[in-house]
């Protein structure tokens, strides 16, 4: 739910949930295999496709080749913010997984991480991570609880064969709100497809609300010196955005009958070739093909357009965590995994191209457009090394990597996060059903109830 050199902070968000892929949990025994630690590391959301297995367990194969001691035991794993705190309790998850940087702050206040202040140290990890970005995963105690591994800036997400259809040229995605409106009404008239869609449950709706707020000059909240926060949803620029959804829906009939579209569900029609351009983190092109079957040749990617006095583009991304249930041990295991898996690869040549030759090998995504947690200079290196193992298309994608660096990062609102885009959530479903809808005493009331929420 989701940076260079950068500044971006953040998260998608939404809700997790588990399987077990094979076994589960133990360490120890006594004698031949009992004696590895079983390490259950986080996979792929349910419905990944079988390449995407074989690739991990290439991977698997290389690691436990270098670590002879540890079983990598997979498991799937999809973060949903309704479910997580269920699944976290429950003592359920994987002893690594991911979270949104957007939740570290208070599952680290909670408890709910693993202290891996002295590894980050030692593995060298601690002066090069962006310190931005660092401060998602420091506690108030100045320990720091997770690796960020991925970030990621916001990015317009359209269907070439769609444009095409509608006489628009997939090579010049719109560059405004007002040609996006635009655009969608041409692309509706000519295919009956949704010109533009946008999610709406499960605290997307509030997430993506706030992106179009942030691109708009405006913010849904400001953190006070004091440690608090101030709510700011009821602001100009989360009205343009609203009144920007309600035309669509409600004046130009382009945005299409499903109002109740998530994470997942917005990219399983967008790959389904029914929706012509929706918003969302710029890394999604790997979960859409790898996980909901898309056809690269139609992926477009643009950015998304700023206007107002002080724009920016919402970012986010994840960080590698571990369980805080584990023994010394398994820790000492999974910060193992977790530096070959999601590290090395960031920064070593060789870890790189590894990586990259196992994905392409087995026809997985190498080259998404992300935003490095480290410095913009070796994510750019970084390409130059793994450059014959690229296969995603990124001369579709230049409208995005030629223009990202020009625009501000700006990180998700730090207090109550995944509350507020639930409180927002509803804001956005009443627009998107009630042709009515008071923009404005929406927003009076969603500002009371936000800030209500910050003061607890």
């Amino acid at each position: 739910m989701k940076s260079p050199a950068r500044v971006l902070l953040a998260g998608v968000a939404t809700v997790a949930t588990v399987g077990a892929l094979v076994g589960c949990s133990a360490a120890g025994g006594d004698g031949g295999d009992s004696d590895k630690i079983e390490l259950r590391v986080a996979t792929f959301p349910p419905g990944a496709d079988a390449a995407a297995y074989d690739a991990f367990a290439t991977q698997e194969k290389q690691f436990e080749k270098e670590h002879p001691n540890i079983d990598i035991i997979g498991v799937e794993y999809e973060w949903e913010g309704p479910t997580f705190a269920v699944q976290l309790a429950g003592g359920s998850l994987p002893d690594v997984f991911t979270v949104p940087f957007t939740d570290s702050k208070t599952l680290l206040e909670n408890g709910q991480l693993m202290d891996v202040t002295a590894e980050v140290k030692d593995l060298g990890y601690e002066d090069s991570f962006n310190p931005i970005i660092l401060d998602g995963v420091t506690g108030d105690d100045g320990k720091i609880y997770g690796f960020p591994r991925q970030a990621y800036a916001m990015g317009l997400h359209y269907n070439r064969d769609l444009f095409e259809q509608a006489g628009l040229d997939p090579d010049q995605p719109p560059t405004t709100w007002d040609e996006i409106r635009e655009y969608a009404k041409k692309i509706h008239d000519a295919t009956g497809k949704a010109g533009y869609a946008q999610m709406a449950i499960n605290n997307t709706g509030g997430w993506q609300l706030t992106a179009q707020t942030v691109a708009r000059g405006g913010r849904t909240q400001t953190d006070n010196e004091d440690g608090t926060a101030t709510s700011t949803v009821d602001n100009d620029a989360t009205k343009a955005s609203l009144q920007f959804l309600h035309d669509l829906k409600w004046e130009d009939d382009s945005f299409g009958s499903k109002v109740d579209l998530d994470w997942g569900t917005i990219n399983q029609e967008f790959a389904a070739g029914n929706i012509g351009m929706y918003t969302s983190g710029s890394d999604v092109y790997t979960a859409l093909v790898r996980d909901f079957g898309l056809d690269p040749d139609v992926y477009g990617l643009g950015v998304v357009p700023v206007e107002g006095d002080d724009p920016g583009t919402l970012g986010g991304g994840d960080i590698a965590v571990i369980s805080p249930t584990v023994d010394d041990p398994t820790k000492e295991a999974a910060v193992e995994w977790i530096d070959w898996y999601y590290m090395q690869k960031l920064m070593d040549k060789d870890a790189a191209v590894q990586d990259a030759k196992a994905l392409a090998d087995s026809d997985q995504a190498v080259g998404t457009p992300v935003l490095p947690v480290l410095s913009r200079e070796l994510y750019e290196e970084s390409l130059t090394w793994i450059e014959p193992y690229i296969n995603v298309p990124r001369d579709q994608m230049t409208s995005f990597t030629d223009n990202i660096w020009d625009q501000t990062p700006v990180g998700e609102p730090k207090k109550s996060t995944q509350e507020v885009y639930a409180l927002l959530d509803t804001v956005v479903q009443t627009v998107l059903t009630d042709q009515n809808a008071d923009i404005d005493a929406l927003l009076a009331q969603a500002q009371t109830d936000a800030q209500a929420l910050l003061d607890e």
